[in-house]
């Protein structure tokens, strides 16, 4: 790493990559349905740390990969991320009003449009993913491993099962256990998921897998830990949501069950937890180390 390394310009450089990608294999609005493709559009373009994306292609560089080759699957992981956020914002589950400091997809859109395009990117990231033209140089051995991956962590198995027993969980009295259930399926999946499909793209090792997967594991948890922990003492601005909405909805969250302070100490433990899994991986995987501390020390 260049001595003027910095995360700030490391997060800019692979947002300005990820961002050029995603507008190529997105359908555009010249193309029918153009209303839909719209709606689709608004919401991955509505701004947003492309974290997952980023954290896949930094995993494939720590192993000693090229990420060109994953950028196809790093903007898969991202229409699977924001297909979720329209859903989980709707008034069926959270109905919330902003996300990322804009009005929600079915607030503009409708709530139907806005169903069926959170629908639309589900489907688009494995037609991405599927796609022979986009995937030269990828074994396919290991094309259908990152399938069944994204796949897997996106069902019912992952983000959309935590969804599931977080909605059965409000305003009810739960311990760590299912706490920890809802976190590493909710967010915790997807995130390690986006570690897993860059190490498989990269080439690593099993050693070198499983070293990330426990990156994966710990990290993803921190930043749901992080995230319980803004709702309550972040601004509206700053979030870009709304603020205590988790309270108001009685949802189940780390200060709820273990207090503010306890909730800060789980979120630094689960950061060092991550960093150490880092170690054989040397200066390949300082962006990884700089995301796990960003990831609990972020304010929005």
């Amino acid at each position: 790493m260049p001595e003027t390394w910095t995360l700030k310009t490391y997060l800019e450089e692979r947002n300005r990559l990820i961002e050029s990608a995603l507008d190529r294999y997105l359908p555009g609005t010249d193309m029918l349905p153009a209303s839909l493709h719209e709606a689709m559009r608004y919401s991955v373009f509505a701004g947003g740390k492309r974290i997952r994306p980023v954290l896949l292609l930094a995993a494939c560089e720590a192993v000693g990969g090229t990420i060109e080759p994953a950028l196809p699957a790093a903007c898969a992981i991202e229409m699977i991320h924001c297909y979720s956020l329209i859903h989980d914002d709707l008034p069926a589950m959270d109905d919330d009003d902003l996300r990322r400091g804009k009005p929600t997809n079915h607030k503009v859109f409708g709530e139907a449009k806005a169903i069926l395009a959170g629908d639309g990117l589900l489907t688009e990231a494995f037609i991405l993913l599927s796609n022979p033209e986009l995937q030269v140089g990828i074994r396919s051995e290991d094309r259908l491993e990152i399938i069944h991956l994204l796949a897997k962590s996106s069902g019912s198995r992952g983000m959309v099962g935590g969804q599931v027993v977080d909605m059965d969980s409000e305003s009810r009295q739960i311990d760590l256990p299912t706490l920890e259930y809802i976190h590493t399926h909710k967010t915790g999946a997807l995130i390690l998921a986006a570690i897993d499909m860059g190490a498989v793209l990269g080439g690593a090792s099993k050693e070198q897998r499983n070293a990330l997967r426990a990156y994966g594991e710990a990290a993803g948890l921190a930043f749901q830990v992080a995230d319980d922990i803004l709702d309550i003492v972040a601004d509206q601005e700053s979030l870009g949501k709304d603020v205590g909405s988790d309270v108001q909805r009685g949802k189940a969250t780390y200060p709820a069950l273990l207090g503010l302070t306890g909730a800060r100490e789980r979120a630094i433990e689960l950061r060092e937890m991550a960093l150490a899994a880092l170690q054989p991986f040397g200066d390949r995987a300082r962006p990884l180390r700089e995301i796990a501390a960003y990831i609990v020390d972020r304010t929005s």
